[in-house]
């Protein structure tokens, strides 16, 4: 498979926006959100203190962290210099920081990608121009929403938007791969993607989109367990969670997906043997499965939390690739 320079930078830009989020994920999961809890410094610092006898408290802005506090619904007369000193957590002041640092290949990658646009846009690419621009701008908003996300207090809506602008990223850098193909591209695997499937393809993606934004907001339900619920056990979260409409929505909605996952794969099955992504769809799909039967039953395992949330870009990725695939053959019909 021969790829373009243009598909090379794309490719690398995908790589490094599916790693962020992957990484975005253990810094929720751990519950890392505020471990740097001002911006752009940390601790007012570039390089993030691994004590706190490295930190000088009383220099902090301490209104600043009052108003974090406030966001999370704690008191903002509790947070003093002393107790900023006594709940100081150098893991997850590291955590979030490496999540800080993984962002800067997603911007230098998309960057030289619009860069490297203006070349194709010469050459009569427009596409690839509008697709490279469309990147830019979902990274710059995404990075101010990253910045509000610490500033707010891990704001829930913030928080949805901030992920679904993430997937949209990824899906204009797919799409920006497939279009500036060379006329010798050939996908070295067999896949049965062709015009007969494609619908029942694009409902799916649609529907996994639609469980993607449920995921996102039951996940701010378990941040919010995660503040009133300290030093309880993650399994004894399920019940609290069980009396929200969005949380029960969701996890029956699974049993939608499975059953048009199996129609499209039927379908795919009927015109040809199941390739390389059809099998990789299916797969994610089942492990979507079990991984959400453990978080409903086991509980709300914060390892498996970020295993449900990578496997969900990967799937949109995969799907959306299989799709543009399939909108190939429809053309050569």
């Amino acid at each position: 498979m021969t790829l373009t320079p243009f598909q090379r930078l794309a490719l690398v830009a995908l790589l490094a926006v599916e790693i962020l989020l992957w990484v975005g994920a253990v810094v929720r999961s751990s519950g890392s959100g505020l471990g740097c809890p001002d911006w752009p410094f940390c601790y007012g610092q570039w390089v993030p203190p691994t004590s706190a006898q490295q930190i000088d408290f009383e220099a902090l802005d301490l209104e600043r962290f009052r108003r974090k506090a406030a966001a999370l619904g704690r008191d903002p007369a509790q947070i003093t210099a002393d107790r900023l000193r006594a709940e100081f957590d150098p893991v997850a002041t590291w955590v979030e920081y490496l999540n800080r640092l993984t962002s800067l290949p997603v911007g230098l990658s998309v960057l030289s990608l619009w860069l490297a646009s203006f070349g194709q846009w010469r050459r009569g690419r427009a596409d690839l121009f509008l697709l490279a621009s469309m990147a830019i701008v979902l990274v710059g908003v995404n990075a101010w929403l990253g910045a509000r996300v610490v500033l707010s207090g891990l704001k829930p809506g913030i928080i949805t938007l901030h992920m679904a602008l993430a997937i949209l990223l990824l899906l204009v850098l797919v799409h920006a791969f497939w279009r500036s193909r060379g006329p010798d591209f050939q996908w070295p695997w067999p896949t049965a993607a062709c015009p007969q499937t494609s619908l029942m393809g694009w409902l799916l993606l649609g529907l996994i989109i639609f469980q993607g934004v449920m995921g996102s907001q039951v996940r701010e339900l378990t941040d919010a367990l995660a503040h009133s619920h300290v030093g309880v056990a993650r399994r004894e979260w399920i019940g609290d969670l069980e009396h929200s409409t969005i949380y029960l929505v969701h996890r029956s909605f699974t049993w939608v997906i499975l059953i048009v996952c199996g129609w499209f794969m039927s379908g795919c099955r009927q015109v040809g043997r199941l390739g390389f992504l059809e099998k990789t769809i299916s797969g994610i799909v089942m492990a979507q499965m079990v991984l959400g039967i453990w978080l409903a039953h086991r509980g709300i395992d914060a390892v498996v939390q970020v295993l449900h949330v990578g496997l969900s870009s990967l799937l949109v990725v995969t799907l959306y690739f299989w799709l543009l695939l399939a909108g190939r053959s429809a053309r050569r019909v």
